[in-house]
């Protein structure tokens, strides 16, 4: 799960909103209409940058990597992307992933001179801004390079990935897909979603012993946001709940909630640094708990379309487990 591309989409939406702007390559523009385009205007955090029209050696740094995969994009170099990350995405994305030059185990560590040996057509860069800063002019020497900050909103990044990488087919498809579930779930659940109080919870590895949290960030946004489900979340310009760790005694707490939502893995167990919740005789003892609306749901990452599917996947299969009366 990641705390970086929730809020700011405001602002950085409206950066995002990438213009196509084709430049045609007419030499003395009596032929411009039957000549293909070489170049478009896209614009990202860093301005307005002249990508190729058709990019065919796409570098992707930072977090713009699963999701250009994620859209068919097949980037000739990445930076490091975590075990636990790659595990959770399909097969065939992992083996895209592995066929790439690993450039660097984070975007403020890219070895230029390997990027340029590469001979990228477009550089795709999400990452801190101050770290983007410092290599900013490398990375703009060696190919036109996209930037978005993280502060940008996971549906604005995959439509600017999408259009500066050139994969838009592969991200219409998603979208239409991400579209018929929210219908489908908001028209099957209406009435749960319309009556009932959620909490969403977690537990990182990073997490102090004893200690969960209430997560207001990553696939629950996508709950809130999107089917209008009544989680708790932080007051607008406050930090997220989630950041907060709460000792397991104020487990108790969360009997004033209707459902319980919380993290499994790809087999629906409770996910490993989670597990210590759900055995402790305080979550046992949580009306939510032993009248069957504590909901297991998978969460394979938010920042592009394919895995929020699977969420939603998810959490359609664990509605549907909830009994019929409170």
């Amino acid at each position: 799960m990641t705390t970086l591309t929730r809020r700011g989409a405001a602002l950085l939406a409206a950066l995002l909103s990438t213009t196509l702007v084709l430049t045609a390559c007419g030499s003395d523009g009596e032929d411009t209409a039957d000549a293909a385009p070489q170049t478009r205007s896209v614009t990202g955090g860093n301005g307005t940058i002249e990508v190729p029209a058709d990019p065919q050696r796409v570098a992707t740094i930072g977090n713009t990597t699963l999701p250009f995969i994620d859209m068919g994009g097949k980037p000739v170099a990445v930076t490091t992307v975590g075990a636990s990350e790659l595990g959770l995405i399909p097969a065939e994305q992992k083996a895209t992933f592995e066929a790439a030059t690993n450039v660097g185990a984070s975007g403020d560590q890219v070895d230029m001179e390997k990027l340029a040996g590469l001979k990228p057509d477009l550089i795709l860069a999400q990452l801190p801004d101050g770290e983007f800063e410092e290599i900013k002019k490398q990375l703009e020497s060696i190919a036109p390079t996209v930037f978005w900050g993280l502060d940008v909103e996971w549906k604005a990044l995959a439509d600017g990935v999408s259009q500066a990488g050139n994969v838009t087919d592969g991200l219409s498809g998603q979208k239409a897909q991400f579209e018929e579930k929210i219908t489908k779930i908001k028209q099957t659940y209406g009435e749960i979603i319309a009556g009932t109080k959620f909490v969403n919870l977690d537990r990182w590895e990073s997490s102090d012993p004893g200690t969960f949290s209430v997560a207001d960030f990553g696939c629950v946004e996508i709950a809130q946001g999107d089917l209008g489900m009544n989680f708790p979340k932080a007051a607008e310009g406050e930090d997220p709940l989630g950041w907060t760790s709460l000792p397991y005694e104020q487990l108790a707490e969360l009997s004033k909630y209707d459902v319980i939502t919380y993290p499994v893995d790809a087999a629906g167990q409770p996910k490993a640094p989670f597990a210590p919740v759900v055995e402790t005789n305080t979550w046992k003892a949580l009306p939510a708990v032993n009248s069957g609306r504590a909901l297991g749901v998978f969460c394979p990452g938010n920042n592009s379309y394919g895995p929020v599917l699977r969420y939603l996947d998810s959490l359609d299969t664990a509605l549907a487990t909830l009994p019929a009366n409170k």
